[in-house]
């Protein structure tokens, strides 16, 4: 495996006070190349870590696959210089699984940023899932959702070192336990890592999971979520139009802006249930009734 973090040597300058040289650490970041049957699929930039996990759910974000058990094998190989630095990693299909068609293949290499860079047509981006959940009846109550974002910001142990990593998480919906968490310089290959884990689990599609991320909520994680039959995506920040759209179109409740107790629902309200607990003159009223009734 490669590095998670680089150290360097850096210069601090506070302006009206003292400058200082020190060491720092870094978020590596290095490319993948994903190949399936020796066949090169896509290069991803990525935090190096997780790597089979990253490369099987990649693998049901494009479509490709929907089920763990269609991964035989996986590998990492030697590049083009001979030499194995863990950055190629050779997936093999099970027996019956077609190929990734002509379409699949990426025209580009996948930055860190852009999880949908160098896709053969728009439409492609728009990939069929096999686990839609719009007739999901997971239902989230308001305030153990508010918790999920703290939670996460605490399981990032590399970002506590580094403040350079994206974070994603699975949440059960009904219990609140986190149930993976993983952390890479791209907020897509960090979705694609817990979906690849979840995935190699047995446990797609994750009808009854939430998908808890830091940052922003784009198209491309929507579609992820979408691909893995997630009903829920909640994101520390704003998403974008298109996010907001695809959500709409695939029935995934989209959740936003979460700071504290508050946040914002931009489609499927109706998965989201607040309880709320009677205020104590409300309660003292209540019990009066009663007993004068009584």
């Amino acid at each position: 495996m490669g590095r998670i973090t680089a150290r360097t040597r850096v210069t601090r300058i506070t302006v009206g006070g003292r400058t200082s040289r020190r060491d720092d650490l870094l978020a590596v970041e290095e490319p993948l190349e994903i190949r399936v049957g020796r066949e090169p699929l896509a290069v991803t930039m990525r935090t190096p870590g997780h790597d089979v996990d990253l490369a099987v759910g990649f693998l049901v974000s494009e479509g490709v696959i929907s089920r763990g058990d269609q991964i035989a094998g996986a590998i990492h190989c030697a590049g083009a210089d001979g030499e194995n630095t863990y950055n190629v990693l050779d997936l093999t299909l099970a027996a019956g699984v077609p190929r990734p068609d002509a379409t699949a293949q990426r025209n580009t290499y996948v930055s860190s940023s852009c999880g949908v860079c160098g896709k053969a047509s728009i439409e492609a981006v728009h990939t069929r899932t096999a686990h839609p959940v719009d007739d999901a009846d997971l239902r989230v109550d308001a305030g153990l959702l508010a918790r999920f974002p703290d939670r996460l910001r605490a399981g990032q142990e590399i970002f506590e070192k580094t403040g350079g990593l994206h974070a994603a998480a699975l949440f059960d919906g009904r219990t609140g336990e986190m149930i993976v968490l993983r952390e890479d310089i791209g907020r897509h290959n960090a979705v694609d890592k817990v979906i690849g884990w979840a995935a190699r689990e047995g446990l797609l599609p994750l009808r009854g999971m939430v998908l808890q991320v830091s940052g922003r909520a784009s198209f491309e994680l929507t579609q992820k979520a979408s691909m893995a039959g997630i009903p829920i995506l909640a994101a520390v920040s704003a998403p974008s139009s298109l996010a907001v759209e695809h959500a709409q179109q695939a029935g995934i409740t989209l959740v936003g802006f979460m700071r504290g107790d508050s946040m914002v629902v931009y489609s499927g309200d109706g998965r989201i249930i607040e309880r709320h607990e009677p205020d104590a003159a409300t309660a003292v009223a209540s019990t009066t009734d009663h007993l004068t009734a009584g």
